[in-house]
């Protein structure tokens, strides 16, 4: 199982996410992995570029807004 905490800083940390992450894993096993988050430097990955070309092709009634699109594909892809 796989669960993701996105955080706009390093200053929201606090219990209630420790007492949330134990409450689910229980006396699992666990890994912690701690990164910036660089937003300015995003890179496409070729998956995602082959979503927005197929996206390209859709008709008007399928449209969505590019923000949409995007966080679609952070949500996907877990960027």
């Amino acid at each position: 199982m796989n669960t993701i905490y996105h955080l706009s800083s390093a200053q929201e940390l606090n219990q209630d996410i420790f007492d949330a992450i134990k409450s689910t894993f229980k006396s699992k096993p666990i890994t912690i992995v701690v990164e910036e988050n660089e937003e300015e430097n995003f890179e496409l990955t070729p998956a995602m570029i082959t979503e927005l070309d197929k996206r390209l092709l859709d008709s008007d009634n399928n449209f969505i807004s590019s923000n949409d699109s995007i966080q679609n594909l952070k949500t996907k892809f877990g960027v």
